[in-house]
């Protein structure tokens, strides 16, 4: 979804550039983001929106490393705004678009991917545009190192079905699987602002956890 545009957000987003947030010459820290991060192990959000559950999982986990990316630079700033409060110093903000994350990433640099309420592109002829679709997936299996975990999130039955067949048909592994998380035994320590909304509304959340 996007956001309107605010006549203070370029001045405000300019004080987090370089910083919290990378949005130029984002290859140059290629090899280099475990480093960046203070982390041992390094995790990625996908469409990290408001930045609620990175930020999150980053207080949780302070051992680990994060690096949250979302299309929408303006979004960036309210995570990054996030990460100085919180002064966290084990998470960036990428300001660019996922389907390059190969330029950005070693092969077996990340051990886990997360993906929380991803668009759905629900139209037919959009489907590759989904961040499951087999085109991504194939991206995720060369930058997470063997072994590495992919969490993924969302409230749209439609795309979640979708997703658990790519899943299947790319040959991972599923150890993990519901179509009502917050009445299951997963482990979910933070929640996203869109799977608070939702799930105040009664709808379910889908999960499901598979390795590559």
């Amino acid at each position: 979804m996007r956001l309107r545009k605010k006549p203070w957000m370029a001045k405000a987003l300019a004080e987090y550039l370089g910083k919290e947030i990378i949005a130029e010459d984002i290859d140059k820290n290629k090899g280099k983001w475990q480093e960046l991060v203070g982390g041992k192990s390094l995790a990625l959000e996908i469409g990290c929106g408001k930045g609620k559950f990175i930020n999150g999982m980053a207080q949780l986990y302070p051992e680990m490393g994060f690096v949250g990316i979302e299309t929408q630079l303006d979004i960036c700033y309210y995570p990054a705004r996030q990460v100085r409060e919180n002064k966290l110093t084990n998470v960036k903000i990428i300001g660019g678009d996922a389907a390059y994350l190969t330029q950005w990433f070693l092969p077996g640099e990340v051990k886990m991917i997360y993906l929380n309420f991803s668009d759905p592109w629900p139209k037919a002829r959009h489907s590759k545009r989904r961040l499951t679709y087999r085109d991504f997936l194939l991206q995720y299996k060369t930058i997470l190192a063997p072994g590495g975990h992919l969490r993924f999130k969302t409230d749209n039955k439609d795309l979640f079905d979708f997703s658990v067949e790519e899943f299947k048909a790319f040959g991972l592994q599923i150890i993990a699987l519901s179509y009502d998380l917050h009445n299951s035994e997963y482990e979910n320590a933070v929640q996203t602002e869109y799977e608070e909304k939702f799930s105040a509304k009664g709808n379910k959340i889908n999960f499901c956890e598979v390795v590559f």
